[in-house]
């Protein structure tokens, strides 16, 4: 094995060394501008966002979780609703339909790809159903088509959580082609990070725009005229930096799809298991997760060679201190969650990762797969 060296888990400092000059132009010209909140980069770059994905809209909030939540508003669903959606994800995706006073309805998560299992949404549809929120979990699409199938059938909402999935597709659909609006997030370490935290909603439906042009600001779309609303603006800084980023979005994902493949190829005759992808989706590998039952073991091991891990998520919504049952509640069955997150292991994926980095991280994971045998 090749002498030891540390491979952070996160590559965004690279990445903004890469794009210095471009970053730092695009922060001066908005210092320069004064105009830091509500101003012309925060619509340019909502203008391209919209053009990347395809569609009509693209209105820029705080962060990924009030694009959930404030969307869930502006299509009507409340109090009283249930929305369907999976447990081994990031908390936010079932805290937005909490804030909105609606209730989380948790589906398993498919064995392969760890989205939702569309064989198990219909077995939790009550009449309260309102809406689905399927996740886009660790950069590969959930199955659509079938979602929307179902959705139909019981005139249901669709929302998709696309935090970790910019630039994905599924066979024969697009993000965005078959919900009626996506949330995303530009929190840091995403494929389409910022310097901070950071939010968008990209729509078709002319309908919620308004709703949540105003929601994101004070209840106002006129300077001084307001109804209740929150702040949740993007503000321009971080809007000029995902610009610059947004033209590179497609030549990153390409190097992570590379950089999946490495691991691949350098970790052939493992029995860990690794990545699937669907055939014909592009996954974009926010996240290159693995799964061992000797996952803790395997990243102490790793963390003593300098290779940095995390685990996402290691502990399933559904059996969070914070998941806001009464006493006495049932919680929910969800054995393929659970093993999930018993036994998820997230190695470093990034465009900045170099070959040499993926192969050390892969012997490192095989010399401690031997000790084992």
């Amino acid at each position: 094995m090749s002498a030891e060296m540390k491979v952070p888990f996160y590559g965004h400092v690279r990445q903004y060394h890469n794009l210095k000059s471009e970053i730092d132009k695009a922060i001066v010209d908005v210092l320069e501008s004064g105009k830091y909140t509500m101003g012309p980069t925060l619509k340019r770059f909502e203008e391209e966002l919209a053009a990347y994905m395809g569609m009509k809209y693209a209105i820029g909030v705080n962060s990924g979780t009030d694009a959930l939540w404030l969307t869930l508003l502006a299509l009507g669903v409340g109090k009283g609703d249930e929305v369907i959606t999976t447990a081994n994800t990031f908390f936010a995706t079932a805290e937005a339909i909490w804030l909105i006073g609606a209730t989380p309805v948790f589906v398993d998560c498919h064995p392969d790809t760890r989205n939702i299992d569309v064989t198990k949404i219909e077995e939790k549809i009550t009449p309260r159903t309102k809406a689905i929120i399927p996740v886009h979990l660790y950069g590969q699409p959930a199955e659509m088509r079938e979602i929307r199938k179902i959705a139909d059938k019981y005139n249901l909402i669709v929302l998709e959580d696309c935090a970790q999935a910019l630039g994905s597709r599924g066979d024969d659909f697009k993000i965005g082609e078959l919900s009626d609006a996506v949330a995303t997030s530009f929190i840091t370490a995403k494929n389409l990070g910022t310097f901070g935290d950071g939010g968008a909603v990209i729509t078709n439906r002319d309908d919620i725009v308004e709703p949540l042009l105003r929601m994101r600001n004070h209840g106002s779309i006129k300077r001084s005229v307001h109804s209740v609303g929150w702040n949740s603006r993007l503000d321009d800084l971080h809007a000029g930096i995902l610009s610059v980023k947004l033209k590179h979005l497609d030549e990153f994902n390409d190097a992570r799809i590379e950089r999946a493949k490495w691991y691949e190829e350098f970790l052939a005759g493992t029995k860990i298991k690794l990545p699937y992808c669907k055939p014909g989706y592009r996954h974009v590998y926010h996240l290159y997760v693995i799964e061992t039952p000797g996952r803790d073991d395997l990243q102490a091991f790793l963390q003593e060679r300098g290779v940095e891990t995390l685990t996402h998520y290691p502990i399933a919504i559904h059996q969070q201190e914070g998941f806001p049952f009464g006493a006495g509640d049932p919680h929910p069955i969800l054995p393929e969650t659970e093993k999930n997150a018993a036994q998820c292991l997230s190695l470093p994926m990034y465009p900045e990762l170099t070959k040499d980095e993926c192969k050390y991280v892969a012997d490192c994971i095989l010399e401690w797969e031997r000790s084992r045998a």
